[in-house]
C-alpha cells in the first residue's frame, strides 16, 4: 500500500472513530438518561433513540469500514491462484534445470565410458 493510500485509510478510520464517539457522547450521561426515560414528554424519549439510533448507525458504518479492509488485505481467488501457478511455474523451471543439469553429467559420463571401453578394447587388440 503506498503511503497517500495508507494515510487516507488512517484518515477514513479517524473520521469513523470521530462518528462513532460524536453519536456515542450524547447516550453518556446516565442521570440524564435515567430522568429522560421517566420524563413523561415524547420529545425527551425521542432524542435517546435518536441518539441511539445515530450510535448504532455510526457503529455499524464503522463495521463495515473494518471489513473493507480486512478484505482488502485478503487476495481474490484469483489473485491466489495466479500466485499458486506462479509458484508451481518456479519449480518446475528449477526442476527442469536440475534434470538438464544430470542429463548432461549422464551424457559426460556415458562418452568417458565409451572411450574407455574403446581404449581397452584397442589394448586388447594389440596383446
Amino acid at each position: 500500500m503506498a503511503a497517500a493510500e495508507l494515510q487516507s485509510s488512517k484518515e477514513e478510520m479517524v473520521a469513523w472513530v470521530r462518528a462513532l464517539e460524536d453519536a456515542l457522547l450524547p447516550c453518556l450521561p446516565a442521570r440524564e438518561l435515567q430522568a429522560i426515560d421517566r420524563s413523561p414528554h415524547p420529545s425527551h424519549q425521542i432524542d435517546v433513540e435518536r441518539h441511539a439510533r445515530d450510535f448504532m448507525d455510526a457503529a455499524k458504518k464503522l463495521q463495515l469500514y473494518f471489513l473493507s479492509l480486512q478484505r482488502e488485505d485478503q487476495p481474490t481467488d484469483a489473485e491466489q491462484l495466479r500466485k499458486e501457478i506462479s509458484v508451481m511455474e518456479d519449480e518446475l523451471k528449477k526442476k527442469t534445470e536440475i534434470i538438464e543439469k544430470h542429463e548432461r553429467l549422464i551424457q559426460g559420463w556415458k562418452k568417458e565410458l565409451k572411450d574407455q571401453l574403446n581404449k581397452h578394447n584397442t589394448e586388447l587388440q594389440k596383446v
